[in-house]
Order: C-alpha cells, then sequence, then structure tokens
C-alpha cells in the first residue's frame, strides 16, 4: 500500500456527501477504477486529485490531508 490516510478519508468525506465513486470519479475527470485504488490506498492521489476531490466536498485540502 503506497498510503491509505488519503483513501480512508476520502471515503468518509465521500459517504458523509453521500457521493456515489461514480459521481466522484466523473467530477475530478478520472477513472472509477482509480478512485477505487486511491480509496484503497493503492494509489496516491497527485496534488491535483487532492484539489479537485477538496473542490467537490467545499472544503480544504488540509481536511483531507488530515492535518
Amino acid at each position: 500500500m503506497e498510503d491509505d490516510r488519503y483513501g480512508r478519508r476520502i471515503r468518509a468525506f465521500r459517504k458523509l456527501k453521500r457521493i456515489q465513486q461514480t459521481e466522484l470519479a466523473k467530477r475530478i475527470g478520472i477513472s472509477v477504477t482509480i478512485l477505487g485504488r486511491i480509496e484503497r490506498g493503492e494509489k496516491s492521489p497527485s496534488r491535483e486529485q487532492l484539489q479537485s476531490i477538496a473542490d467537490v466536498f467545499n472544503i480544504d485540502i488540509q481536511e483531507l490531508k488530515g492535518d
């Protein structure tokens, strides 16, 4: 596993906001497969992906990082 801290937090925010993986993936411009790998900690998201995800959730990127 590369780093599952992002994945756990992304999944938690996604569920809190009641957004399906398919919807989030489409909104940030990646495949559902890649998003699934990020959520499972198999792939680290890029800075751009983190910013896009934070924008969708209307949160600061630091909240995704857990800072």
